[in-house]
């Protein structure tokens, strides 16, 4: 069971978290085949910092850097999880 101040502590550091730099890890699952055409895609995302294929159940993992929770909602949304041939994310937010 959560106190109270517990609860106003979560939201002290969710609305802190939303205003200052975001740092994420998104790992990334694609259609077969298609890697080179998504690895092209996130070539194109500047605030990718950088990106690998890597072995397992994703296709990819890549570095995001942003100046808010916010942009990096946003990034995810309507960037990366928009690319064709993109089936899946698993996004791993930093905390610092």
């Amino acid at each position: 069971m959560h106190t109270r101040a517990d609860i106003v502590d979560n939201l002290f550091i969710l609305s802190w978290l939303r205003f200052h730099m975001a740092i994420a890890f998104v790992l990334i699952n694609t259609e077969l085949g298609q890697g080179s055409y998504v690895e092209k895609a996130l070539a194109q995302i500047e605030k990718i910092s950088e990106s690998y294929p890597i072995y397992g159940v994703y296709d990819y993992i890549v570095k995001l850097e942003t100046q808010s929770m916010d942009e990096l909602k946003d990034l995810i949304s309507n960037k990366i999880r928009r690319i064709q041939y993109i089936r899946a994310t698993l996004t791993l937010i930093v905390i610092e």
